[in-house]
């Protein structure tokens, strides 16, 4: 449903400043358990890479690549150049994108836990499908169901904690996500460099292992308190009230809870939430949620976290000395997870991701420039440049670590309004599975084909997506959820694709600071 009757509907004036409540331990309980889900979405997007390595996961599943990397006789380049290969990594996201389409409508009818019960669930069957696998037919399987966990998990946990976090820690807290994302790629690449000793079934262990996180999210699911505005939205008013209340550790609730009433009015007028995000008014909101996913793919980041030992392996590294990197290169990641969450919400969005973009790009170049010169079809790093690429990798990763890694997640799930906020998140999630997909699927040929270049490639994108944050996107650090609807009109280029009947209020319009940007 959608007419000029909603312009009286929906959050009208900015009551940030009469925002009460502080961190509880309800809201730090149920943002740690939480974010458990990115710690699977991690683990599933590092183990991939290990296993992949591994010689006899290759000789039972892939024995054209397992004859072809120890054959001596192939390009280094091209050594693991295969689409069946490829599509064991792929087809989790491919899935995972189906499956975010339809958490949508799960997530804003049933509660932000429906969705991550359903996401543990089909994380645990995916889970057992792999470590049981004995046949390519059978693995791809167990790899499609855990797509599904991460298509209802990535939709559902960035929404719960978005919600459940204070306005004025809310960056730092919906990093948990990421933050968890990269504890669990971390893991599973210490996972990888142990199994990797146990023959011939060090693999079932590894993949078999997603089993725990996932064990966990299903029970936090069942257990958790589901977020006041879910609650709100679905038409249990004074629950969602209580906790609120719970959740902020006070009773002077009032200004927040208004603001979610007012927009639970809105968002109950509309009933196709995906038709209404295509109006102008939710143009600038429906640009993040593509261009933000899309972008954090657009690094080149999955591409080294999924196949790090692989590549390594293709610089010429050992097997123990690849997986070794990766598994640095997952530290550091963790790390610099860690650097965003403590200055997000006092840096802002913007600077660190035009400062994490800038490093980025360097570090791209300076890569393909070492490889270009030293490396080749028929010819090894020595062992100087295989450190100093590994040295350039880990900056690289540092640099994403603290900013396109956690606010490409961030950004979108705090810009949408009640109405549109699960069709937005949605969207996002399937924008960024649709690109982890293809990096994914076409990465190995990519690598053939290009050779150093691909990371002269991933730089060209780097830099488009520098120049769109630093064009497009205004600050909204510090900005309340349900009061993110009434920036987009104060930013120079959204004001005026936004329709004229959206007049902004007194304390929207007064002032102009770094939002403007």
């Amino acid at each position: 449903m959608a007419g000029g009757g909603m312009a009286a509907l929906g959050v009208k004036t900015e009551r940030a400043a009469q925002y009460k409540g502080r961190m509880t331990l309800a809201v730090a309980m149920t943002c740690l358990v939480a974010a458990v889900g990115g710690a699977i979405f991690g683990y599933d997007i590092g183990i991939s890479g290990g296993v992949t390595s591994m010689d006899p996961f290759l000789e039972k599943f892939f024995p054209v690549v397992f004859h072809r990397k120890n054959s001596g006789g192939k390009n280094n380049y091209c050594k693991y150049d295969n689409q069946g290969l490829a599509a064991f990594t792929s087809s989790l996201y491919l899935a995972g994108l189906v499956a975010s389409l339809v958490a949508s409508p799960v997530t804003r009818n049933y509660g932000r836990k429906a969705s991550i019960v359903c996401g543990g669930v089909s994380f645990l069957i995916g889970a057992a499908l792999n470590v049981a696998a004995v046949n390519l037919a059978m693995l791809i399987l167990g790899r499609i169901m855990l797509g599904v966990g991460i298509g209802f998990g990535n939709q559902a946990v960035p929404l719960y904690l978005s919600e459940m976090a204070p306005a004025h820690l809310r960056g730092g807290l919906n990093m948990m996500f990421q933050l968890a994302t990269t504890l669990g790629i971390f893991t599973a690449n210490l996972i990888n460099y142990g199994t990797q000793n146990i023959k011939p079934w060090g693999w079932r262990l590894s993949l078999g292992l997603a089993a725990a996180p996932a064990l966990l999210m299903t029970l936090a699911g069942l257990f958790l308190p589901e977020t006041p505005n879910s609650l709100i939205e679905r038409g249990r008013v004074e629950e969602g009230r209580r906790v609120l209340e719970r959740i902020r550790g006070t009773a002077d609730v009032d200004a927040e809870f208004t603001d979610m009433v007012e927009a639970s009015e809105l968002a109950n007028t509309i009933e196709h939430p995906f038709r209404n995000i295509l109006e102008p008014r939710n143009r600038p909101q429906l640009v993040m949620a593509v261009c933000m996913p899309a972008f954090q793919i657009l690094t080149g980041i999955n591409s080294i976290l999924f196949y790090a030992p692989v590549l390594f392996q293709s610089m010429g590294f050992g097997g123990n000395a690849s997986l070794y990197s990766s598994v640095l290169t997952g530290a550091v990641l963790f790390s610099s997870t860690l650097i965003s969450i403590g200055t997000v919400d006092r840096l802002g969005r913007r600077k660190l991701l035009i400062s994490g973009g800038i490093q980025m790009i360097v570090c791209q170049v300076i890569v393909a420039v070492i490889l270009g010169a030293k490396f080749g079809a028929d010819k090894q790093l020595s062992r100087s440049y295989s450190i100093a690429v590994v040295v350039v990798v880990c900056l690289f990763v540092l640099a994403f670590g603290w900013s396109w890694g956690p606010l490409g997640w961030t950004v979108p799930s705090e810009i949408f309004p009640l109405e549109t906020r699960s069709a937005g998140q949605s969207i996002t999630v399937a924008v960024n599975l649709l690109f982890t997909f293809a990096i994914a699927q076409a990465f190995l040929s990519l690598l053939c084909a290009f050779k150093f270049g691909i990371f002269l490639f991933f730089a060209g994108w780097i830099t488009v997506m520098t120049v769109f944050v630093c064009v497009f996107l205004p600050e909204t650090k510090g900005v309340p959820i349900e009061e993110m609807v009434l920036l987009w009109r104060k930013h120079w280029f959204w004001k005026k694709v936004m329709p004229a009947d959206m007049p902004l209020e007194d304390g929207w319009g007064a002032a102009e600071g770094n939002n403007h940007k």
